[in-house]
């Protein structure tokens, strides 16, 4: 069964460096991946390393515009299954969809609902599926994946941050939406601010799994535009995600 893990939080917290790391666990063990960049700020093929051309939102948009010049008779889906594998990049240890979103006008409901079920189909090709994430919820609400067994709330440890994470989960309840687990992830800790995070955590009843510390080779790597996937395993960033990995049984 395909372990569905979601990384989201606010922007500038580093949940696409965090998604990234994951995977970079998750491809040095036998899983088979599938990456999705979920954040309409596409950010995670740089920080992977890879370079994509076509993202679901071409493919929603060409759906969109040929939905009434297709015959009655043609199975819609298939078409749309079909473009989908067009845009599924292969990468050594894993595969990556880029959701992006359509530029034109109009309700694309249709679509959506097309794209559901093969994209709860596809995902059964994996063990594992990991998600970053816009800010929002806006993916699960419509439901376009299945349930999500761990969603991973990034916070720059501050105490906003914290909040931040508060609200996520309260959103989670409100839209009924089926996440087993929620955690959370503190980035950018230094020793100064690491005994606050655990305290705002314990208050607002948040399960910190992990601190990943402020890396210099991420921020000397982030500067130069260069790929976190590269990062060696002696990278402090790193040998935490490891720590946090185990605790996810990953």
């Amino acid at each position: 069964m395909t372990r569905v893990i979601a990384v989201t939080g606010k922007g500038g917290t580093g949940k696409t460096a965090i998604t990234t790391l994951l995977i970079r666990h998750l491809t040095r063990g036998n899983k088979v991946v599938l990456a999705v960049d979920a954040d309409p700020d596409t950010n995670l093929p740089e920080t992977l390393g890879c370079e994509v051309h076509r993202t679901i939102g071409d493919v929603k948009e060409f759906m969109h515009e040929e939905r009434d010049n297709l015959p009655p008779d043609v199975n819609k889906q298939s078409i749309l299954e079909s473009k989908l594998y067009e845009v599924l990049e292969e990468m050594p240890g894993y595969d990556l969809l880029v959701m992006g979103r359509p530029e034109g006008s109009g309700c694309y409901c249709y679509v959506n609902n097309l794209l559901r079920g093969i994209m709860n189909k596809l995902v059964d090709n994996y063990d594992v599926l990991i998600i970053d994430t816009e800010a929002g919820l806006e993916h699960f609400s419509r439901k376009i994946f299945k349930q999500v067994d761990d969603l991973i709330v990034v916070t720059d440890g501050s105490r906003r941050g914290m909040g931040t994470a508060e609200r996520i989960r309260e959103l989670v309840g409100e839209l009924e939406t089926d996440v087993a687990h929620i955690y959370v992830i503190a980035n950018k800790v230094t020793d100064s601010t690491s005994e606050t995070i655990i305290r705002t955590a314990a208050e607002l009843e948040l399960e910190l799994i992990g601190m990943v510390p402020l890396d210099e080779m991420i921020v000397q790597r982030d500067l130069a535009g260069q790929p976190l996937m590269e990062l060696p395993d002696d990278s402090p960033a790193v040998k935490e995600i490891e720590n946090i990995s185990r605790k996810l049984n990953l």
